[in-house]
């Protein structure tokens, strides 16, 4: 197999991505607007900021969640279901664009990645018609096996590392505005908002058991979207692929 065909998994795409997740975790740090305190209702006696920062601490003790994320970034419109945990386990799928999927499994020192038709022909764009045809024909459907310690992956399955994602989480001084109680994926949950030139953020957090961070909303400025948290601290469903639809990377490296 030609190297040309090789830069098909070589090109940072998944890392694009872990960026934008990154960036959109940011939403949650310093507010611009009066916290204010009810006496009554969730989180009585608290304001803005400190709530926000009681669900930032909680979210960041979370073994695993499973992020569903629809983002505008630099690199174009993205979306991701994935689960993840702690322990750098991860599974579930990311689209670029309006068109181009890709599945996505890690486990333990090994990573699987599919794609679908339309990934392949966007990340293979710049060859020739043969060596597209190629990619297609040998990797539409199958799994794709690689070390996930290779270099050339590092940056991409930090979508993997939930601790990595929380870390961009910060506590401190903050000014969320607390607002309405309401619903986010059948979980009570209280609003905090904000308003930063032309962007709005919200950020809902969970009124009953753990104060988790349901979700994050920004509308307007240059990078809006949405981040919804749920599944916390369940089992992250990262089951290899089936070996008869597993092609090695690494040993297709090789020849």
């Amino acid at each position: 197999m030609s190297s040309t065909v090789l830069r098909t998994f070589k090109r940072p795409a998944v890392a694009a991505l872990c960026a934008a997740a990154a960036l959109g975790l940011t939403a949650c740090g310093p507010f611009g607007s009066s916290g204010g305190v009810e006496e009554t209702g969730p989180f009585a006696g608290l304001s803005g900021p400190q709530i926000a920062n009681k669900a930032i601490k909680a979210t960041k003790t979370a073994d695993s969640l499973t992020l569903d994320a629809n983002l505008k970034t630099s690199e174009g419109q993205m979306k991701a279901f994935m689960a993840l945990d702690t322990k750098g386990q991860c599974a579930g799928t990311i689209t670029m664009g309006s068109t181009g999927t890709m599945e996505l499994i890690k486990s333990g020192k090994l990573a699987y990645m599919r794609f679908d038709e339309a990934f392949l022909r966007d990340q293979n764009k710049g060859g020739s018609p043969e060596e597209t045809e190629a990619v297609l024909k040998m990797l539409k459907g199958r799994w794709v096996q690689s070390d996930a310690t290779d270099p050339e992956f590092k940056d991409g399955l930090e979508m993997c590392e939930l601790d990595t994602m929380l870390s961009e989480f910060e506590t401190g001084i903050n000014f969320a505005k607390r607002g309405e109680e309401t619903t986010v994926n059948g979980k009570k949950a209280l609003t905090l908002t904000e308003n930063d030139g032309d962007a709005t953020y919200k950020i809902y957090v969970a009124t009953e058991g753990e104060p988790y961070l349901l979700k994050i909303e920004q509308k307007g400025g240059e990078e809006p979207g949405t981040m919804s948290f749920k599944d916390y601290n369940k089992p992250v469903p990262a089951k290899k692929p089936a070996v008869k639809d597993i092609l090695d990377l690494d040993e297709l490296g090789k020849q």
